[in-house]
């Protein structure tokens, strides 16, 4: 365990989604209290506190605030829903509410949290096929999505405290056992169906979970601020995405899907086409800067781990 760890508490609002539970059994095995906000009835179950939140209200769940080391918010709404307008409303108020109050609590605390880690976006920044995007990079995509990273960045960063020092997550897709893209996109190569997705040349940036969790601890022992970008320094295609899944799981086919056909589909299932359409390349200057190492740089290996696993 490193030696900066001096109080032993992690609290993880919004954390019984696939992250969430990772993230919570990664402190727990490391010797830390581990509570998680939810919106459940406060139990304890494996070790684990749960402490009922709605994510906007002052209420008994700030008490825990006192005297923790970390807390990681991955509260919100899922993006992977259509975009009409009542659900573009939840997907920002719940964001913005929950990282508001939490910013009051905090102001509210004799002891805070050392250090606050707030979900972000990796789809902030402009498309591109071509050019990799880095944190220094300056120019957005003029949409929807960015609009919510913005305004939930902003409340993020709107109040400060000198002890609690602040990191926003621009994570892109995180790939790990139960998560919904790894398991989706596992199983289409398993069918026979994991061919490239419209064209196939949309970049696809990613992380592996384990990477992503190592990321938090370094980021913490070397006191980054700010915000950034949780991917994996080599994004890949979509056509060597799925090729990397077939791979893995020893298949020699795959059949691909036509943009049409995808539009279709993600109209039946309830998505937006731009989650596997677009393109977004998106890689970390500030960790290769600072010298992190990841475990997972390559998308074979990480997915070799995750199907071995898995099987």
């Amino acid at each position: 365990m490193s030696k900066t760890y001096q109080m032993r508490k992690v609290i993880i609002a919004g954390g019984t989604g696939f992250i969430g539970r990772y993230l919570s059994e990664y402190y727990l095995k490391k010797g830390f209290e581990v509570v998680v906000f939810s919106r459940r009835i406060s139990k304890t179950e494996q070790n684990i506190r749960y402490v009922s939140w709605d994510g906007k209200t002052l209420s008994d769940w700030q008490k825990e605030l006192e005297n923790s080391y970390l807390l990681i918010n991955l509260s919100g709404k899922t993006v992977a829903v259509r975009h009409n307008s009542k659900n573009k409303k939840e997907i920002l108020d719940s964001r913005i509410d929950s990282t508001r109050v939490l910013n009051k609590a905090i102001a509210l605390c004799q002891n805070p949290p050392k250090y606050w880690m707030n979900s972000s976006g990796a789809t902030i920044y402009k498309t591109s096929f071509t050019q990799s995007r880095d944190e220094y990079f300056q120019e957005i995509e003029p949409e929807f999505l960015t609009e919510v990273i913005k305004a939930w960045e902003e409340e993020f960063f709107e109040n400060s405290n000198a002890k609690t020092k602040k990191l926003a997550l621009r994570t892109a897709v995180v790939l790990g056992k139960s998560g919904d893209t790894f398991e989706k996109l596992n199983q289409l190569s398993k069918l026979g169906l994991g061919g490239k997705q419209g064209s196939g040349k949309q970049i696809m940036s990613w992380i592996h979970i384990e990477d992503f969790t190592r990321i938090i601890d370094f980021a913490i022992e070397n006191n980054l601020e700010g915000f950034v970008n949780i991917a994996s320094p080599n994004p890949v295609t979509n056509s060597e995405m799925m090729r990397a899944f077939r791979k893995a799981n020893k298949i020699p086919f795959g059949i691909p899907t036509p943009e049409f056909l995808l539009r279709i589909g993600t109209k039946i299932i309830g998505v937006e086409p731009d989650f596997v359409l677009k393109s977004y390349n998106v890689v970390s200057k500030r960790l290769k800067e600072s010298g992190f190492e990841f475990k997972f740089p390559e998308i074979d290996k990480a997915l070799e781990d995750l199907t071995k696993k898995e099987n």
